[in-house]
């Protein structure tokens, strides 16, 4: 990951609502919820929660899909562990011998990384 990508991910997630926004969609998976779910679930009005997906859109954090009617949004999962892997890739560099190897592509040990399970699919 470039720092350039790893900034625009954190500016998107700058916003309260749409740190919300992402985590509950982490929580839903591969399910995902259409935007008027998420508008109920975090008594977000409609019209403003719109503004926020298209950032979290634009940002890859999110992938959205037609259904009929409706747009169903999901956690792009893959590029949140990438962020992750991104963030961790030099962890313990200057003390080496301390971090034995972590999934990810980060020598981060289990003591530094906090417990974290991969989504099923990539979004």
């Amino acid at each position: 990951m470039e720092r350039n990508t790893a900034t625009s991910i954190f500016e998107s997630l700058s916003s309260g609502v749409r740190l919300d926004v992402f985590r509950l969609l982490v929580r839903k998976g591969a399910q995902g919820m259409v935007a008027g779910d998420i508008a109920t679930a975090l008594d977000v009005p409609p019209s403003n929660l719109s503004f926020h997906l298209k950032a979290l859109t634009h940002a890859r954090l999110l992938a959205v899909e037609q259904e009929g009617r409706f747009q169903r949004y999901r956690a792009n999962t893959a590029l949140m562990m990438d962020l992750v892997a991104y963030l961790t890739e030099e962890c313990c560099v200057d003390s080496l011998g301390q971090c034995p190897g972590m999934p990810g592509g980060s020598i981060c040990s289990d003591a530094v990384q906090p417990a974290m399970a991969l989504a099923p699919g990539k979004s």
